[in-house]
């Protein structure tokens, strides 16, 4: 038994950047085999960083559209991972009287950061590669050998 959930809902608070991109890298790493959606508090605008970085690691993400917890047309899943303090609130309210595993992952919000393109760009790519290190730890890749 690979100990993988079969269904993971990342949410934070714009479904525009922390979580498309960790849905976009858990489908990468687990797509085949486990279902993965996001959402936020609200729905925000593409944002154009966002899709600049995930680029760069072969992940496009320009056809992604921001959906909130109450467009979600099937609420059944076995974990629901928070990446903002206002998706946490929404995710005990949806998880309250379900089975259903919370973990909070408390995850900057990129888009506060001012200064030069590049500048923003690295802010990016940091909350990118925390949540790749978080999502890689927390749902490992089954080892060559099937144990």
């Amino acid at each position: 038994m690979n100990g993988l959930p079969s269904a993971v809902l990342f949410c934070c608070t714009m479904n525009a950047i922390r979580s498309p991109m960790a849905e976009a890298m858990l489908k990468m790493l687990h797509g085949r085999t486990v279902y993965v959606d996001s959402v936020g508090t609200k729905a925000g605008e593409l944002d154009g960083f966002m899709v600049a970085v995930m680029e760069e690691i072969g992940l496009d993400l320009r056809k992604h559209r921001a959906k909130t917890f109450e467009m979600l047309e099937d609420t059944s899943f076995d974990l629901v991972i928070a990446l903002s303090p206002q998706a946490q609130h929404k995710a005990v309210e949806l998880t309250r009287h379900a089975a259903v595993q919370l973990e909070f992952w408390n995850t900057f919000d990129p888009s506060m950061v001012e200064g030069d393109r590049e500048q923003r760009l690295e802010a990016y790519r940091q909350v990118r590669d925390e949540l790749m290190s978080k999502i890689r730890k927390r749902f490992p890749l089954a080892s060559v050998g099937g144990i």
